[in-house]
């Protein structure tokens, strides 16, 4: 049986497409990045860890909000291009306070907000805003 590092395909900068799902309401939660240190950090500790590209570091889930994910099931897709993450999420997912980071639907040609904030900002992060959680 081979491990999952035999069969991800990174892209050119070592990274590779995360979506996250609440694993008992199957609600898709969001869609991140993660590099070979971030998998080998999520499986060993069971908090989900990501690659922010923005900081280009690690990125602990919730590490300034609170706002935590622990892995219950790691899933690869057939091409070995993509990961579901099936997690248990604390609190918000998005930085934004929603459950979600995808609150948006086109709706009759229009972008609607179908969504709204569970917990502010800056109850989130204080009064310093930042991109992730």
């Amino acid at each position: 049986m081979a491990t999952i590092f035999e069969k991800l395909r990174f892209n050119s900068r070592g990274l590779i497409p995360a979506i996250a799902q609440q694993h008992d309401t199957k609600d898709v939660l969001m869609l991140a990045w993660m590099s070979r240190e971030s998998i080998e950090e999520t499986l060993a500790t069971g908090r989900v860890t990501y690659y922010s590209r923005s900081r280009q570091a690690l990125w602990r889930k919730g590490e300034s909000s609170g706002q935590t994910q622990m892995l219950v099931d790691m899933r690869l897709d057939c091409d070995g291009d993509a990961l579901l993450l099936m997690v248990d999420q604390v609190g918000v997912a998005c930085h934004t306070g929603r459950q979600s980071c995808f609150y948006r639907a086109q709706r009759d040609g229009l972008l609607e907000e179908i969504m709204k904030p569970e917990v502010s900002q800056e109850e989130l992060y204080g009064k310093h805003k930042h991109k992730h959680a």
